[in-house]
């Protein structure tokens, strides 16, 4: 237990510095956030001076485990009263984006020549959530490291750029409306984190609606796991295969469920039916930002860019295309469902 602490004490005390650097460098630059400006500074660090291996442990457990925690606690700070104002439009509109982005990234994948361990972590990591997404569905089609690594680099890669960029566009196309920025946020960047960060840069209304949609996403990954799993049996056409997946599944070895999602869940509940105190809330909101500060600000140092420009335009296609095509159906649905 030391020993475990000890390996992950110097990368997640650097996470939380470059966190701490990120919220006073927003007294000068307050539009971005915190949360904005501890991922690029992570990314900066990360691929500089920071580049080194006895951080791996310490930021690979902030970026899991804080965001989790994130997540979790938002739920006392959400009641059911704000979930039913996205309606039942708003989970037609995540359904049809997730199918959309599943197909065009495996479609896309096939055309490109990759692998199946690539196409399908791509196309759960784009539709429901990042690396979390690519961690679930790695076991069941028995992808490889490197695939899941490099998909993993793709997801956070594109995500962080939509991070940046769907706030400006957002507001253009949609003005001041919160529901349908959160809309555009929640439904369609990759991770939990980079949702939460780009809603940030907005306003705090349209973190919560972009939560909600992006809790749909992830409440669905139960769905896209299995199916994947089916798709992967049918691929190896081994029966072998599905009866090895279904061992896996009552041995709880596969995750499908998130628990952070149902703590939120169980939170959200609690929130809704009891007048909780006032300090409840903005504690956890207090406690929610800063585990997505500094679990940001490790995503940051985690990120290879190097890995991703090695791997060639074969993968900058990829990318690019499937982000492209989240973004302009999100665009669409939203204005023929929500808006």
């Amino acid at each position: 237990m030391l020993e475990t602490i000890k390996e992950r004490s110097f990368g997640f005390i650097t996470a939380g510095l470059i966190a701490v650097i990120s919220q006073f460098l927003t007294i000068y630059i307050p539009n971005i956030g915190g949360a904005t400006i501890a991922i690029i500074l992570g990314i900066f660090l990360g691929n500089t001076f920071l580049a080194q291996p006895i951080l791996n442990a310490g930021t690979k457990f902030a970026e899991k485990r804080l965001l989790e925690y994130s997540v979790m606690l938002l739920g006392l700070t959400i009641t059911f009263q704000t979930i039913l104002k996205l309606h039942w439009s708003g989970l037609i509109f995540i359904i049809i984006q997730m199918a959309i982005t599943i197909v065009s990234a495996i479609l896309i994948g096939k055309w490109l020549h990759f692998g199946e361990g690539i196409y399908l972590c791509m196309a759960g990591g784009n539709a429901v959530c990042g690396s979390s997404a690519i961690a679930s569905i790695k076991p069941v089609i028995n992808a490889s490291d490197d695939d899941a690594g490099m998909s993993i680099t793709l997801v956070n890669l594109m995500g962080t750029v939509m991070m940046l960029v769907l706030p400006v566009l957002g507001t253009i196309i949609f003005g001041h409306v919160d529901l349908l920025r959160g809309a555009l946020i929640g439904g369609t960047v990759q991770s939990v984190g980079q949702v939460i960060a780009s809603a940030t840069m907005v306003n705090q209304a349209t973190v919560q609606y972009a939560t909600l949609f992006k809790i749909m996403r992830i409440i669905m990954l139960v769905v896209v796991v299995t199916v994947f799993a089916k798709m992967h049996a049918s691929n190896q056409a081994k029966q072998s295969t599905t009866k090895e997946i279904e061992k896996e599944i009552k041995k709880g070895k596969i995750d499908f469920l998130p628990w952070y999602v149902l703590w939120f869940l169980i939170f959200c509940i609690l929130n809704s039916l009891f007048n909780l105190p006032t300090f409840v809330s903005a504690t956890a909101h207090f406690l929610s930002s800063w585990c997505e500060i500094i679990a940001l600000a490790a995503i940051g140092l985690r990120l290879n860019l190097k890995a991703f420009l090695q791997a060639g335009k074969r993968f900058a296609i990829y990318s690019i295309s499937v982000g492209l095509i989240q973004a302009i159906v999100a665009l669409i649905l939203i204005k023929l469902l929500i808006a």
